[in-house]
């Protein structure tokens, strides 16, 4: 018996040495379904079908190569697709994606990896104590969302343990929304009702570094998630990992939301700064006249953002902070 019938793709495949190819043309998969990639572990694929949300186990086809796949990407499968115990469908497809989220391990770097594709919004997750708040890793968040197209939110936790205001006051020159939860008497988490609002209809990726609760919300924003929650240790002040892969799940409402494992490190080797500028259209009009080669950074001289503050027509608090998540892209001590 052949190894594979005339109907798989790998029938199809280059022929090795020395053997004549059957055929040069490639299946058509008309009958391929519409899915979403909800999970990766292994070369598993956990994706959820576009029709009834079934839930389907697959593998990726030999075609794809080296393509890789990951939780968010909108992709076409064959094959069984009932999502029964021991079934295993087949990915033939990844459709273009329209947002990439990205991160170097560092910012030397040249390797770009790729955290979730087609999300819409970045949920900047952090905690106000326990751990202690890091700006300068929200920062480069903040600048790989706008690298990305995605729209930022900060959600900041604990506030039942810290004043936001200071850490608001911060980022509220860039315009960047934000949510602020704490416990309440009853250890329910307050403040929950605007952070679903603000999920309402989107795809939210969730980045923070461990211990921030990423995992309590996911718990509180999907009550069958299950998901593990840690604590902080009281000696180091950094928390332990508790979520080891992306995870999308369903919100009860309309939208998505991807929990991902806490990160310490976030290159930004792929980020230029005209990019990160386009994300601010009111500063990119003042930067036309530019020298070129201008990195609109602080010491750069005759910066069209310098001359629009004498003139005027800058707020400099918008300016030093936009000046600061360009220098975030350099500094290493995060």
């Amino acid at each position: 018996m052949p190894r594979y019938s005339e109907h798989d793709p790998e029938h199809y495949e280059r022929p090795r040495r020395r053997t004549r190819p059957r055929t040069k043309e490639r299946p058509a998969h008309d009958d391929a379904l519409d899915a979403t990639v909800v999970t990766v572990d292994r070369g598993r694929y956990t994706l959820a079908m576009d029709a009834d949300d079934q839930v389907v186990t697959a593998m990726k086809a030999r075609p794809l190569g080296r393509k890789g796949v990951v939780v968010g990407d909108r992709v076409r499968v064959v094959g069984d697709v009932s999502g029964a115990d021991g079934s295993l469908a087949r990915i033939v497809e990844v459709t273009p994606r329209e947002t990439v989220l990205r991160r170097t391990a560092d910012d030397d770097d040249a390797v770009e990896r790729v955290i979730v594709a087609n999300a819409t919004q970045l949920v900047v997750v952090t905690a106000l104590a326990d751990p202690e708040p890091r700006p300068r890793l929200i920062d480069r968040a903040l600048v790989a969302a706008y690298d990305a197209g995605l729209r930022p939110l900060l959600c900041l936790t604990k506030a039942d343990l810290r004043d936001p205001e200071h850490l608001l006051s911060t980022y509220r020159s860039l315009g960047v929304p934000w949510v602020i939860t704490r416990r309440g008497p009853d250890r329910s988490l307050v403040g929950l009702e605007d952070l679903q609002e603000r999920l309402e209809g989107r795809t939210s990726v969730l980045v923070g570094h461990s211990g921030v609760g990423k995992s309590t919300l996911v718990n509180a924003l999907v009550p069958d998630a299950d998901r593990e929650t840690g604590h902080v240790n009281a000696v180091t002040g950094r928390g332990r990992h508790t979520s080891t892969s992306a995870v999308m799940f369903r919100l009860p409402g309309r939208g998505r939301i991807i929990d991902t494992p806490g990160i310490r490190s976030f290159g930004l080797a792929h980020v230029e700064p005209e990019q990160l500028i386009e994300a601010f259209p009111d500063l990119d009009e003042m930067t036309e006249d530019c020298p070129r080669g201008c990195t609109h950074g602080e010491d750069e001289p005759e910066c069209g953002l310098d001359e629009a503050i004498e003139r005027g027509e800058a707020d400099p608090e918008r300016v030093a902070s936009f000046r600061r998540l360009l220098a975030a892209r350099s500094v290493t001590d995060y």
